[in-house]
C-alpha cells in the first residue's frame, strides 16, 4: 500500500508545540488560556450549543399553537420539524470537509449569520413558508453548532479530559429540547406570538456575536474537496429530504392513503443507490462504504440506532399519553423541568466517569434505566399526570446521556484506527443514526400506537352494546353535563353518546400507549440481554463457549 499523499495546506500552520498541535485537520490548536478566557470559552459552548436545539425545540414545543396561528393542517405543520431534519442531516455531509478546507468558524459565521438574517425577518413576516425558511437555516447551523460547542468546550477543559470536554459539548443541543419545553410557557403567556420569533432572533444573533468576539484559536486548513463530492452531496441530499418527509408524514397522512409517500421513498432509495454506486468507484471517497459494511461497523449502526430509537419513549411515549389527555405546554413544565436534571445528571456522570474501559458498562447501563423508565410506565391510567411520570422519565433522561457520549468517542477511535479519512464517514453515519433514530420513533411507535388505539376501541365498544343498562345509565350521566345549555332531549342524547364515545378512544388510546411503554421496556431489555452475551461470547469464550456447547448438547440429547 502506498503511503498517503502529504497534505496540502490552504494556509500555511504556525509552529505548534506538541501539546499545542490540533489533533486534526480543521481542529483548532490546544493552547494554555488564563481563567478568564476559559469562562468564556465555556459560555459561549453553551450558548451555541444550546441554540443548535433551542429553535427546533421551541417549535415542537409549540408545534400545535404554531399550527393554529398559521391556519395550517397537521401534515402542514408537519414539514416545520421535517425541514429541519432535512437540512440538518445534509449539512452534516459537508460541515466537516468545510471545517478542514474553510474553518468551523467561517461556516458558523455565515450559517448564524443566514439564520439571525432569516429570523429576525420572521419577527415581522408571519407566514408559513417565512417559517420553513427559518427552520432550513436552524437545522443548517445546528449542523455546525454541535461541533463548534464541542470545540469551545475542548478549550476549557485540560488536554488529558479532552473526551470528557466532548462528551459535555455534544451533549449540549441534546438539553436545548427540554429547556425549550420548560422556557416556551413564560415565553407564550407572558408576551404575544412575535415575542418567541424574536426571542430565537435574539439567541441567533448572541450566537454570531459571541463567536466573532471570542474566536477559537487557528487550527490546519488543508486541501480535501473533490469534484466528486458535490456529485456525491447532491445525488445524497435529495435522497435523504425524500427519506425524512416520509418517516416524518407517514403517520400524519397516514402510509397506505398517500401514493406519493412510496413515490417518495422509492426515490429515495434511487438516489442512495446512486450515490452508493458513485462512492464504490472512488479511490478517495466522502464515504467509506466498505468500512460502513463490515460487521462491527453495521453492529455499531444497529445499536446506536436501537438506543436512539428506545429513548423516542420519552419524547413520544410519556408525552405523547399525557397529551392524549388534555395536558398543555405549562403543565409539562415541571416535566421537562426534571428530563432537564436527568439529562445534566448524565452528561456529568458521563463526562466525569468516562474511560474506555468503561464504555461497555456505561452503555449497559443506560439500557437498563430505559428499560426500567419503560417498565415503569406501562401500568399508566386516564388518571395519571405529569408527576406520575417524574421518576421514569428521569431514569430515561440519564440514560439518553449516559450514553451518547460513550458511543460516540467509541465509535470515533474506532475509524481513527482505520484511518482518519474514515472520520467524516462516521460523522455521517452517528449524525444519521440519530436524526434517523429520532424520526423513526414516531413514525414506528405512532403507527402502533395507532393500530393499537383502534383494535381497543373495537374490543371496548363490542363490550359496550346499545342495549346494555349500564350504557344507557351512563349516557344519561353524560347528557345532565348539557341539561342547562341544550334543551332538545334528542339532540342531548346525541351529545351524550358522542361524548361517551370520546371517552372509549381516550381509554383506548391510553391502553395503546401502555402497549409503547410494554414494547420499549421489552427491547430494551431484549437488546441488554444481547449485549451481556455478544461481550461474553467474545471477551470470555473460554468460559462461555463450553457452557453453550453443553446446553446444546443437553437439549439435543433431551
Amino acid at each position: 500500500m502506498s503511503a498517503p499523499a502529504a497534505p496540502r495546506f490552504v494556509v500555511e500552520p504556525p509552529q505548534w508545540s506538541a501539546e499545542e498541535h490540533p489533533p486534526l485537520p480543521g481542529s483548532p490548536a490546544k493552547l494554555a488560556h488564563p481563567v478568564r478566557r476559559r469562562v468564556a470559552y465555556c459560555l459561549v459552548a453553551i450558548l451555541v450549543g444550546l441554540t443548535g436545539g433551542l429553535g427546533n425545540g421551541l417549535v415542537m414545543a409549540n408545534l400545535q399553537a404554531i399550527q393554529g396561528q398559521l391556519g395550517l393542517t397537521m401534515v402542514e405543520a408537519a414539514w416545520l420539524p421535517a425541514v429541519y431534519y432535512m437540512f440538518n442531516m445534509t449539512a452534516n455531509l459537508l460541515v466537516f470537509k468545510f471545517r478542514q478546507q474553510f474553518g468551523l468558524r467561517l461556516f458558523a459565521e455565515l450559517g448564524l449569520g443566514i439564520y439571525a438574517a432569516l429570523a429576525v425577518l420572521h419577527v415581522f413576516v408571519h407566514t408559513f413558508e417565512m417559517s420553513l425558511l427559518v427552520r432550513a437555516a436552524s437545522g443548517l447551523t445546528a449542523a455546525a453548532a454541535t461541533s463548534l460547542g464541542s470545540l469551545y468546550m475542548i478549550q476549557v477543559f485540560p488536554r488529558q479530559k479532552v473526551f470528557s470536554a466532548f462528551i459535555v459539548g455534544m451533549s449540549l443541543s441534546s438539553m436545548a429540547v427540554p429547556l425549550a419545553w420548560v422556557l416556551s410557557p413564560w415565553l407564550v403567556d407572558v408576551t404575544p406570538w412575535p415575542s418567541l420569533y424574536a426571542f430565537e432572533a435574539g439567541l441567533a444573533l448572541c450566537c454570531l456575536a459571541a463567536v466573532m468576539v471570542f474566536k477559537l484559536p487557528v487550527g490546519m486548513q488543508v486541501h480535501v474537496f473533490e469534484r466528486l463530492d458535490f456529485v456525491t452531496f447532491a445525488l445524497l441530499t435529495p435522497a435523504i429530504a425524500l427519506l425524512c418527509a416520509v418517516l416524518v408524514q407517514g403517520v400524519n397522512a397516514w402510509w397506505f392513503d398517500t401514493p406519493w409517500l412510496a413515490w417518495a421513498l422509492a426515490g429515495s432509495l434511487v438516489l442512495f443507490a446512486l450515490a452508493a454506486l458513485v462512492e464504490w468507484s472512488r479511490k478517495t471517497p466522502l464515504i467509506r462504504l466498505r468500512w460502513l459494511l463490515h460487521p462491527s461497523t453495521l453492529g455499531f449502526t444497529l445499536g446506536a440506532l436501537v438506543m436512539r430509537f428506545m429513548v423516542s419513549e420519552q419524547s413520544y411515549g410519556a408525552v405523547g399519553l399525557l397529551r392524549l389527555l388534555g395536558m398543555q405546554s405549562d403543565q409539562l413544565q415541571p416535566l421537562y423541568g426534571v428530563i432537564l436534571a436527568g439529562m445534566v445528571l448524565g452528561t456529568t456522570a458521563g463526562a466525569l466517569l468516562f474511560t474506555r474501559e468503561r464504555v461497555l458498562w456505561m452503555i449497559l447501563a443506560s439500557i437498563a434505566l430505559i428499560g426500567v423508565g419503560g417498565w415503569f410506565d406501562w401500568h399508566s391510567t386516564s388518571q395519571v399526570r405529569p408527576h406520575d411520570f417524574f421518576f421514569s422519565q428521569f431514569l430515561i433522561s440519564v440514560a439518553a446521556s449516559l450514553f451518547i457520549g460513550p458511543i460516540l468517542i467509541s465509535g470515533m477511535v474506532q475509524a481513527v484506527t482505520k484511518g482518519f479519512d474514515h472520520i467524516i464517514t462516521f460523522i455521517v453515519l452517528f449524525s444519521v443514526t440519530q436524526s434517523l433514530g429520532g424520526m423513526l420513533g414516531p413514525a414506528l411507535l405512532g403507527t402502533y400506537q395507532a393500530q393499537r388505539t383502534q383494535l381497543y376501541t373495537q374490543a371496548i365498544a363490542a363490550e359496550m352494546p346499545a342495549s346494555s343498562a349500564q350504557v344507557a345509565q351512563r349516557v344519561q350521566i353524560q347528557q345532565q353535563a348539557y341539561a342547562r345549555v341544550i334543551t332538545d332531549p334528542a339532540l342531548r342524547k346525541a351529545q351524550g353518546s358522542a361524548q361517551l364515545a370520546q371517552i372509549v378512544k381516550r381509554e383506548a388510546g391510553v391502553r395503546a400507549y401502555n402497549d409503547v411503554f410494554l414494547l420499549i421496556g421489552l427491547l430494551a431489555f431484549s437488546f441488554l440481554g444481547y449485549a451481556v452475551l455478544r461481550h461474553a461470547w467474545l471477551y470470555y469464550p473460554a468460559k462461555v463457549h463450553p457452557i453453550i456447547a453443553s446446553a446444546v448438547v443437553t437439549k439435543i440429547n433431551s
